[in-house]
């Protein structure tokens, strides 16, 4: 199972409750919510991670990608698990979603066994998100070119479908052309676009062999091979590469920024009956 739970424990203690979960002050987030509200959230929450990772081992860098990209529109307010509806342009037909994101279902079984431990729709969807991140693994953003880097490095685990990295191995020079001639073996240019390449030589490790492979030009996804350029980025990927104790250390770093983009708490937001529905008024 891909963690880093050790690192980053305190991830959700900082976030404390997104979307309205902190209902009863308005003071801004708890540490100690759910421990006062219902107990067994967090144990609850990882057991059903782990289950959901053991029956499928690519789940658990798909847990964090969802939480990622929740994240890095308008903040983590859990808007990506929304169903089109008439009044709903979903995030999951965006062009880095559609056909890519995936665990909702996952997200759905959680909601279920969480509302009934709790007796009540008690936690949050983008809390729930949060902790399963954790649990996997885990500019006006307040995020900077360090958080970029090590926030990338949450493709050290996982896959990629083709058609998200078929323009790389064909049409780019800034891959090395032994492994590029290898992807092309997984990837045709046309069909088989949900043919499975690993984004690092470890899929189920969270390590540091995705820096290693952007210094040999291996970088499965184009957005990631173009951080190893002359610059900022290149010196960062160079450094996580060779001390995986501050990769690890920044990663927990960053994860918490990215969890306060844009918090919603107090009586801002909601927890949703359905994760995949807003509340009808």
């Amino acid at each position: 199972m891909v963690n880093v739970s050790a690192f980053i424990d305190s991830t959700v203690g900082i976030l404390g409750v997104n979307e309205r979960a902190n209902r009863e002050t308005d003071s801004g987030l708890s540490t100690k919510y759910y421990d006062r509200v219902c107990p067994k959230v967090l144990p609850t929450i990882k057991r059903m991670v782990e289950d959901a990772v053991a029956q499928e081992r690519r789940m658990g860098a798909s847990l964090l990608r969802l939480h990622f990209h929740d994240c890095f529109v308008n903040g983590c307010d859990a808007s990506v698990l929304l169903d089109q509806t008439s009044t709903i342009d979903t995030e999951k037909n965006a062009g880095a979603n559609v056909n890519s994101a995936r665990g909702f279902e996952v997200i759905d079984r959680i909601k279920s066994e969480v509302n009934k431990i709790c007796g009540r729709p008690v936690v949050s969807c983008a809390d729930i998100l949060t902790i399963a991140a954790r649990d996997s693994v885990v500019a006006h953003l307040w995020l900077d070119e360090e958080d970029l880097v090590v926030l990338s490095g949450a493709h050290t685990p996982g896959f990629a479908q083709c058609f998200t990295f078929r323009d790389h191995i064909y049409n780019d020079r800034n891959i090395d052309p032994a492994f590029a001639d290898h992807l092309r073996t997984i990837c045709p240019r046309v069909g088989g676009d949900s043919n499975l390449a690993p984004l690092d030589p470890t899929p189920s490790s969270f390590d540091t062999k995705y820096f290693n492979n952007l210094m040999r030009r291996r970088g499965v996804l184009k957005s990631d091979q173009v951080l190893f350029n002359n610059g900022e980025t290149g010196e960062l990927v160079s450094k996580y590469n060779e001390d995986k104790t501050k990769f690890f250390k920044d990663f927990a770093k960053s994860m918490i920024k990215m969890g306060k983009i844009n918090l919603l708490t107090g009586n801002r937001g909601q927890v949703r009956d359905n994760y995949r529905r807003v509340n009808s008024q």
